[in-house]
């Protein structure tokens, strides 16, 4: 079992470092709607000890909004506005990866002075939960397209979410849908706002909506 947790957290770090190298936006939609899914199977296999209900119903509600409904939304907006690909951010894509990997670095030194309640976790959970919420922040910071600090907003929330894996069984349920009905709300409303910014302005380029 801890073998199958490692690869699905391996998974979820490699996840990151394509998403800092990824300029095709529908690879970056694809990539979040895949973490989401890595994420629902680490929370399953690392409370087989515990599973009930709650726990079950938690990962189908994650897996329909962050993997179906949200990409599907992201998507539609994305084909809407014409763009394709983030071709000028903020920081190039070779220089992306080395920020990655120093990133990851942080994490694993970050995580030697936190530890998981839940004994059943991978020893390298902690760590990919950082590194997935420091990418989504350097994703925020480090592109310019609307669209692509969208993704980096949902990936940034998977890594919050991972942190909760370790509390699934013990935190109140309705927190955990509290976050997911935020995260859904908020992508829409980003959603609807890219589509009228890329007709009011022609492009949904942050760095040139104070023009």
């Amino acid at each position: 079992m801890n073998e199958w947790l490692d690869l699905a957290v391996a998974l979820l770090i490699l996840s990151n470092f394509m998403l800092v190298n990824t300029s095709r936006l529908m690879s970056c939609i694809r990539i979040v709607a895949i973490q989401a899914v890595i994420l629902s199977v680490i929370a399953l296999l690392s409370h087989l000890h515990a599973l009930d209900v709650r726990l079950v119903v938690l990962v189908i509600i994650t897996v329909a909004l962050k993997a179906l409904v949200l990409p599907q939304v992201l998507k539609r907006v994305t084909v809407g506005t014409g763009v394709e690909r983030e071709l000028s951010p903020f920081v190039g894509y070779s220089l992306s990866l080395m920020a990655g990997g120093g990133l990851l670095a942080l994490s694993f030194l970050m995580s030697h002075f936190l530890t998981v309640p839940e004994p059943g976790l991978s020893r390298f959970f902690l760590p990919a939960s950082l590194f997935t919420i420091f990418t989504g922040l350097f994703i925020i910071i480090a592109r310019k397209k609307a669209v692509t600090q969208v993704m980096g907003y949902m990936a940034m929330e998977n890594g919050i979410y991972a942190f909760g894996v370790s509390l699934a069984i013990h935190e109140p349920f309705i927190v955990e849908i509290s976050v997911l009905l935020d995260v859904f709300v908020a992508v829409l409303i980003m959603g609807v706002a890219i589509f009228h910014i890329s007709h009011e302005f022609d492009h949904i380029d942050t760095d040139q909506l104070s023009v």
